[in-house]
């Protein structure tokens, strides 16, 4: 079956397709598509994962079609942002 593994840092993305067997799980996707290696950060122990957008355990059962994402912590304060696009002189509504 057919899935996607997608990761973000803060230079670029990378978005991998991957044949993986039937009944595989997101942890499986996510050590074979190799993106631990070439991404150290990546701690699964720390980063969340999720598919389409949706927070999901590591042992979650895949099925065709499926977009694996795994997630960098945040790293910025929302409440800090704020502040810089209001210092900016922009209006919010």
């Amino acid at each position: 079956m057919l899935v996607g593994v997608a990761y973000a840092d803060k230079f670029k993305q990378t978005w991998l397709k991957l044949d993986v067997p039937e009944g595989s799980t997101l942890r499986e996707a996510v050590e074979r598509s190799g993106l631990l290696e070439r991404f150290p950060e990546i701690d699964l122990n720390v980063n969340k994962v999720g598919i389409f957008g949706k927070l999901s355990r590591l042992d979650t059962p895949l099925t065709d079609g499926d977009r694996v994402e795994i997630y960098r912590p945040i790293t910025v304060d929302p409440e800090t942002v704020e502040r810089r696009d209001r210092q900016t002189g922009e209006e919010e509504d």
